[in-house]
């Protein structure tokens, strides 16, 4: 690229964008988050102070960038939420990441949401997104892709929505292709000694010996505490993680549970991190309920990689950055 690639980074999170870009060789020139514990981690790991809510921002404010990223607000398209998409006013908040878009019009766009708003309202309301990102100028690409088909050990699908400027004149794009996992939870663990804090001990744990515990592509079912609801099921880590999650209650909430050598746990922060694809040297919140609610919220890092490689690579693209 012919010079800095510059960014913005709406509704930021803990900088699961931010990690990916910049591994690019892109530099975050604003970044916005209203969750002040996320900001703050965000803060403390980029030293970037995201500004507050985007909706109180003017457009003109923002600095010019090149690319665009938005992880925009899930909850109103959620499996688990009312479904109510944009009657809810969290999911609205697509339409901030379009009047930014339509004012500084960047090259290109990544926007990340999860998987429901693909047929969220039959497709009617993924037709809207696509329709307003028309409207303004961009040729848009979507794709539900699931991290553990991207050699991450998590079972996470999400859409991922890939917008060109129409002057770029990308008419095609290929998403990254599908490879073999290489690692499994077992490869993710930290060491006995530094999760006791996690581990249940309960009278109703009830394991399933029929089960035969063996590598697996999928999360492995192998036992059950309580009445086996959500957030009270136990896996293998010879398979992949469930999908972490912000919300839910259980034993094992937001995690799910694993029996890692003899013994039943929630999984570790740092353990959620790097199933996020979160690097070994990235600050963690102090709490762990923090940490666990924003590891649920956030992006896949090594998917947006690929992502963002293959759109930044493409020549129409190069050619203008």
């Amino acid at each position: 690229m012919s010079k800095e690639l510059k960014f913005i980074d709406l509704f930021a999170g803990i900088g699961g964008f931010h990690i990916a870009l910049s591994s690019l060789g892109g530099k975050a020139v604003f970044a916005s988050e209203w969750d002040k514990d996320a900001a703050k981690v965000y803060e403390n790991n980029f030293s970037l102070k995201p500004e507050g809510d985007i909706t109180k921002i003017s457009e003109k404010s923002i600095p010019d960038h090149d690319i665009l990223c938005a992880g925009f607000p899930c909850q109103a398209f959620s499996i688990s939420g009312k479904q109510l998409g944009f009657e809810d006013s969290r999911g609205t908040l697509f339409f901030d990441v379009a009047r930014i878009a339509k004012e500084k019009q960047p090259k290109v766009m990544f926007l990340e949401n999860v998987k429901n708003l693909a047929r969220h309202d039959g497709g009617k309301t993924l037709s809207v997104i696509k329709k307003t990102l028309d409207e303004i100028g961009y040729d848009v690409f979507d794709e539900v892709l699931d991290a553990s088909k991207y050699g991450v050990p998590q079972s996470r699908k999400r859409i991922y929505i890939v917008c060109f400027r129409k002057d770029l004149k990308v008419k095609e794009f290929d998403f990254p292709r599908e490879e073999n996992l290489k690692k499994h939870v077992m490869d993710i663990l930290l060491p006995d000694s530094e999760t006791k804090k996690y581990e249940i001990h309960r009278n109703d744990v009830v394991i399933n010996q029929n089960v035969k515990e063996k590598i697996s592509d999928i999360p492995l079912r192998i036992g059950t505490v309580n009445k086996g609801g959500q957030g009270e099921r136990i896996y293998s880590p010879l398979g992949t993680a469930i999908t972490l999650s912000a919300y839910g209650g259980g034993a094992g909430a937001k995690t799910g549970l694993y029996r890692v050598n003899g013994k039943i746990r929630k999984l570790a922060p740092r353990e959620c991190a790097r199933l996020d694809g979160f690097p070994e040297n990235f600050k963690i919140a102090e709490r762990d309920t923090v940490a666990y609610k924003q590891f649920g919220n956030s992006v896949v890092v090594d998917v947006l990689q690929k992502i963002m490689k293959n759109a930044l690579e493409k020549k129409e693209v190069v050619a203008c950055l």
